[in-house]
């Protein structure tokens, strides 16, 4: 029975990655900011096999709260064998250009935040010498385009972090994989004018995430393609790339 601790419990691709494990009796530790989903997502578990559920309301940018969340989830789990770190908000990028404030807020939610839990995390998971820190970064990390740099530079932030981490805890036996999502169809990009060709399903994303993990792949694009992607996107001479509409 694997230990499981999700942080952004309640995200779309989370909860695909969690009815996963659900179905092989994992034990979770679940932490969200909305209590109602978090118990939603509990009950649903439950019903699908998970073992036992513990939630725990927390926003994540909140530092000082993560030495709290992770103190309980120990008295609870006692060890963690998958820890998967899915919290982030996507912002407007026209409004960010605006405001500097809403510019830091975004990169506290999605990289300043995500850094804070991995290194505490990294030091358990250190001292037990195994387990998995799974973390959802974003093709938009790999190179700044102009319609969500904010964004991107977070994610690109957590990537270049992960990679390090990663090359250190080796060592411990710990495994950090990096999950790079590409157009996933969640509540976040609802609305958004997306090409339908390279749009996923949460439920998608999860089977490569769970079967990424047991292959301790280091850095997982999702779906497969979007590596190619974004080696061309990567590829593109600067006075080319500055011109386009990306």
């Amino acid at each position: 029975m694997k230990k499981i601790l999700i942080v952004g419990a309640t995200s779309a691709i989370a909860g695909a990655c969690a009815r996963l494990w659900a179905a092989d009796e994992g034990e979770f530790f679940l932490v969200a900011r909305d209590a109602q989903k978090l118990q939603q997502t509990s009950a649903d578990l439950l019903v699908r096999g998970a073992g036992e559920v513990t939630t725990h309301v927390m926003d994540a940018t909140d530092i000082a709260a993560h030495s709290v969340m992770l103190e309980y989830c120990l008295d609870t789990l006692q060890s963690i064998d998958i820890c998967l770190i899915a919290h982030g908000t996507l912002p407007d990028q026209s409004a960010c250009e605006q405001n500097a404030d809403l510019t830091l807020t975004e990169f506290a939610n999605n990289g300043t935040s995500v850094i804070a839990l991995l290194t505490l995390l990294a030091n358990q998971m250190a001292v037990q010498r195994s387990g998995t820190l799974a973390v959802i970064s974003s093709v938009a990390g790999d190179r700044g385009r102009p319609s969500n740099y904010v964004y991107g530079c977070a994610k690109a932030a957590v990537s270049t972090f992960c990679e390090g981490l990663r090359a250190r805890l080796f060592k411990s036996g710990v495994q950090v994989m990096t999950i790079k999502p590409g157009f996933v169809d969640t509540p976040m990009t609802q609305g958004l004018a997306l090409p339908a060709l390279l749009v996923t399903q949460p439920e998608a994303v999860a089977r490569r995430v769970v079967a990424g993990i047991e292959h301790k792949v280091s850095v997982l694009y999702v779906p497969g393609f979007w590596a190619w992607i974004m080696w061309v996107i990567r590829g593109l001479p600067q006075p080319l790339f500055k011109r386009l509409n990306l």
